[in-house]
């Protein structure tokens, strides 16, 4: 498989795990013409002036590079999913997911009689408030390494979506 592929398949992995601890259902687009990789939705009822199957969209992007400097992911995102994902104009909250993984293939994942630890770490940012950009090809955007993904995370995005909000 080709290795871009396969930090694609991982990080699918690494986020519906999250997911499923999470216990929030999931979906993928076969098509994926919108910057959007994976759906999650939570069932049932937020309670007063909340909605109802609240869910989130989310773009997926796995690198071994060493993008961190000064407490953030330096993260080059194409123009297109820049676009796709900026604004307050979405029905469904949009997030950037990155996972960074090591440069080894081997080293992803360590398996241990009792559990496998999966490697490296997946961080997130909204681009909710960001702005147009005169950049023709990418924005490097900025993943704060404080905004770790994880399955309480989730819960905290899909508790805004039902608010109409996002984090």
């Amino acid at each position: 498989m080709d290795p871009q592929k396969q930090k694609e398949e991982f990080q699918y992995a690494y986020v519906c795990a999250l997911a499923a601890q999470a216990g929030l259902n999931r979906g993928d687009f076969r098509v994926d013409d919108d910057s959007i990789d994976i759906t999650f939705q939570a069932k049932g009822d937020f309670g007063p002036g909340r909605r109802r199957s609240p869910m989130i969209q989310v773009q997926l992007k796995c690198s071994s590079q060493d993008l961190i400097a000064d407490g953030v992911i330096k993260f080059p995102l194409k123009l297109k999913n820049y676009n796709d994902l900026r604004g307050d104009d979405v029905v469904v909250p949009r997030y950037l997911a990155v996972l960074l993984v090591p440069d080894d293939l081997q080293q992803w994942i360590a398996n241990h009689d009792d559990h496998i630890a999966l490697f490296k770490s997946c961080h997130w940012l909204s681009l909710r408030n960001y702005g147009p950009t005169d950049n023709e090809h990418s924005v490097t955007v900025d993943v704060p390494l404080e905004q770790r993904l994880t399955s309480g995370t989730l819960w905290q995005m899909i508790d805004c979506a039902s608010a109409g909000e996002s984090l």
